[in-house]
């Protein structure tokens, strides 16, 4: 079975919840570890190495968006964030914080499932095309290398998600040219519009990107937006 070797952290106070996912998950060939609320998410997460988090925003003793934060500190590990119905505050929040994705409760565990096969593939792929071809990137001060996936402004390190960094990677690659967000969304995220993805996403994970990497996020000279378009990579290296 595939993703035998995945595993899957799912955080959520909802014990129906944890044992639907852990029961469906487990199927699929994950390994999953359950935790009930925040503080013991970060104590988990601290002593065992896990490929992706499924992460509720409203739990006890710490909510999500602080596990967010402090998973954030030290991995680039894919997460999920689960959010209220209808509350785009805590979708964006979530993605602001550094969340790969998120999805509205109630929600489909097959939708779940899609989104989480979808963002394991994306890693797995990218890292085998690091493997094939390493490099470094240099524009300006910044220096992008592809073999380690880190980024440095000078002598500082750039802190980038997984996903920051891939969309960064991607944007790269067509460099001059104008990406539009449905193309980036299904190149980085794996989506399409049809499965109900929001286009927000990007546009969120571009303003992280800008505020990382840019000397002037508000007036973004490396990545720029072609309006109703999309976005381009403008550095030459």
């Amino acid at each position: 079975m595939k993703n035998q070797k995945s595993k899957i952290l799912v955080v959520d106070d909802e014990i129906s919840i944890r044992r639907l996912l852990e029961t469906r998950l487990s199927m699929f060939g994950y390994e999953v570890v359950t935790a009930a609320d925040g503080i013991e998410a970060v104590n988990i997460f601290r002593d065992r190495v896990f490929d992706l988090v499924v992460l509720d925003v409203m739990l006890p003793k710490l909510d999500g968006y602080g596990v967010c934060q402090e998973l954030r500190k030290h991995s680039d590990i894919p997460i999920i964030m689960l959010t209220a119905l209808g509350d785009v505050a805590d979708r964006l929040m979530g993605l602001e914080l550094g969340a790969d994705d998120y999805l509205s409760k109630p929600f489909s565990p097959r939708e779940l499932e899609a989104r989480i096969h979808s963002l394991l593939r994306r890693v797995e792929k990218t890292h085998i095309s690091v493997m094939l071809n390493s490099g470094v990137v240099r524009v300006g001060t910044l220096q992008i290398d592809t073999n380690k996936r880190k980024v440095y402004k000078g002598n500082e390190r750039i802190r980038l998600t997984g996903k920051e960094f891939s969309l960064l990677e991607m944007l790269i690659g067509y460099r001059g040219k104008t990406v539009s967000r449905s193309k980036i969304l299904k190149e980085v995220w794996g989506y399409t519009l049809e499965a109900r993805a929001d286009l927000r996403i990007v546009d969120v994970h571009i303003s992280r990107l800008r505020a990382n990497l840019e000397t002037e996020p508000s007036h973004p000279e490396l990545i720029l937006t072609a309006r109703g378009t999309g976005y381009s990579f403008q550095g030459f290296f």
